[in-house]
């Protein structure tokens, strides 16, 4: 029996979907970005900031699908580093989500581009992160990452 077997959570085909017993949701993996001192954030159809990221795929390691989803989403290449954080997302009645946030080093020079999934790309300094229609756990991650990188024995992102 597998660690996950014995926790209780299973994948579902292909959905990117845990849970035990009854309860299932799918997991999307999100990263944390910094640019010049800016964080890298996108406008969903909510009207809501996000971190860039996207739903594991059965099989899928978390960072090969981070790094994916961050290309397909920004064109950026990163290098994920550290888990951030792991939180359960209640979108609305019915819409759950289990998101887990990874600090990421930048690999790319080229500005982000905005792709057909996202309404806005910006890129925000640590002050304006609290103000923003954003769920409270991204701006925890954004706190984390920020903190991180601040260390002096941390690499620099």
């Amino acid at each position: 029996m597998s660690g996950s077997e014995r926790d209780g959570l299973t994948a579902e085909g292909g959905s990117g979907v845990v849970g035990g017993n009854s309860q299932r949701f799918p997991v999307s993996i999100k990263g944390v970005v910094v640019r010049a001192g800016r964080v890298l954030l996108l406008r969903n159809e909510r009207d809501e900031w996000e971190l860039p990221g996207g739903k594991l795929d059965l099989g899928e390691d978390p960072r090969d699908c981070l790094a994916r989803e961050i290309a397909e989403e920004t064109g950026w290449r990163v290098t994920v580093q550290e888990i951030l954080d792991c939180w359960q997302y209640h979108i609305r009645d019915g819409a759950d989500v289990l998101i887990v946030t990874y600090g990421c080093r930048l690999d790319s020079d080229a500005p982000p581009v905005l792709s057909h999934e996202h309404k806005e790309v910006g890129l925000f300094p640590e002050s304006q992160v609290p103000a923003l229609v954003m769920p409270d756990g991204y701006k925890r991650s954004v706190a984390t990452w920020f903190a991180l990188l601040r260390e002096p024995t941390h690499p620099p992102a």
